[in-house]
């Protein structure tokens, strides 16, 4: 099917290289960074309450605190949380490395626990077996974009008196049981990195139902100073005070700007993503030796990856040599995730060993992760499906 690899001197399906994810910029977006450019306060001004307002209403919280970043948002969320020296959060190997660095950065212990066969996301019974009298946090990740057992975990939380922080920078705009994500957990932390549902260039959000956490974050971000220049200009007063130990972490209204126009955009995005991936399941769910991603019944995913898996044994080649072959036809896949312990870092500094986690271990041996992005256009998925027939077919075992 569809001639000799690219790899070993055939003709690749594509000329140039189809990334695994990328921004979507249109002139409106261009035309509200210009205006705040022009306006008189390019950052600390109006745009930032209009941005956390409009994603407050969009996931059904009753409050969004923007960071500059995804991971700036999660270093809120733990230090919000209360998180410091001797405390542990019990956490998901199969994430970005960002997820337990936040709770390094809070002085504190990140204690991994496997994650569930079908959607690999955390597991509630293993979550369980984690906890000790020091587990303060309980970090759910959101993998590709499907829900994590909400419900079991914050179950878990309540009963060992937890906060439950969800990582859903994979999932702004999923469902659970027909609720948004980010008014569920206690925090809720999004990313609007380019590859994301909505960009800010960078930047992230928690959401919070909890007023009190609310005002932790916003102190955080702000160098621990209670209120905000824009208030203290608008009072003509300059008194302030830094009631406790923060970062500069505020996302900028130019920043915002961009935010409120993409958020416009969202649910267009969030229905030609679900588009590519129905597309995705109907051309590989019968191939031999391919595992598709698994949706739960109570789940409607964001569709942030794509992750499919290459089942050992099946292939005339391993992962590897698959991952090589797509890219040689032009298909930028890519690998989520690298499980955390597997690190250096946390094996010099936590002594994680493999075989720990033996669920995510093996679904790291088989990932790979297509392009999946709300700018694709019809041919580039038909690029995709096309070459990876053309591999599957071309290392069949007989």
């Amino acid at each position: 099917m569809g001639g000799p690899l690219a790899i070993e001197g055939g003709a690749p399906v594509r000329r140039s290289l189809l990334p695994y994810g990328h921004q979507k910029i249109e002139e409106e977006d261009i035309r509200a960074v210009t205006e705040v450019l022009r306006s008189e306060w390019i950052t600390t001004g109006p745009k930032v309450a209009e941005f956390e307002g409009a994603l407050a209403a969009q996931v059904g919280a009753k409050h969004a605190v923007s960071f500059s970043s995804g991971t700036a948002a999660l270093h809120g969320a733990v230090s919000a949380a209360g998180l410091g020296p001797d405390d542990e959060a019990v956490t998901t190997p199969m994430t970005f490395c960002a997820t337990a660095n936040c709770v390094f950065y809070a002085g504190a212990r990140p204690v991994f626990a496997d994650v569930s066969p079908d959607t690999l996301n955390l597991d509630p019974a293993e979550a369980a077996r984690r906890v000790t009298p020091k587990t303060k946090a309980l970090i759910a990740v959101d993998y590709a974009g499907h829900p994590a057992d909400l419900d079991a975990l914050r179950a878990l939380a309540s009963r060992k008196n937890l906060v439950f922080i969800e990582d859903a920078c994979h999932a702004l705009g999923a469902r659970y049981k027909e609720h948004p994500v980010g008014g569920i957990a206690d925090m809720t932390v999004f990313s609007f990195h380019p590859v994301k549902h909505i960009t800010t260039g960078e930047g992230g959000m928690v959401a919070t139902n909890d007023e009190n956490l609310a005002c932790r974050l916003r102190g955080f971000r702000n160098h621990g100073i209670a209120g905000d220049v824009r208030e203290r200009q608008l009072q003509g007063q300059w008194h302030y005070d830094m009631t406790d130990l923060g970062f500069n972490y505020r996302l900028p209204d130019v920043a915002c700007a961009l935010g409120l126009s993409q958020l416009r955009r969202l649910d267009d995005n969030l229905a030609r993503r679900r588009e590519i991936a129905r597309q995705y399941i109907a051309a590989f769910c019968g191939l031999p030796g391919l595992r598709t991603p698994e949706v739960r019944p109570d789940a409607l995913p964001a569709w942030h990856l794509y992750p499919i898996r290459v089942e050992a044994g099946k292939f005339k080649t391993d992962r590897a040599g698959f991952f090589s072959a797509l890219r040689a036809e032009g298909i930028g896949v890519n690998v989520h995730y690298i499980p955390v312990h597997f690190h250096s870092y946390y094996r010099d500094h936590l002594g994680y060993k493999a075989g720990e986690f033996p669920v995510a271990e093996a679904a790291y041996d088989q990932l790979i992760s297509l392009p999946l992005f709300h700018g694709m256009e019809p041919q580039d998925v038909a690029d995709v499906i096309e070459a990876v027939r053309k591999v599957a077919s071309h290392f069949a075992a007989g």
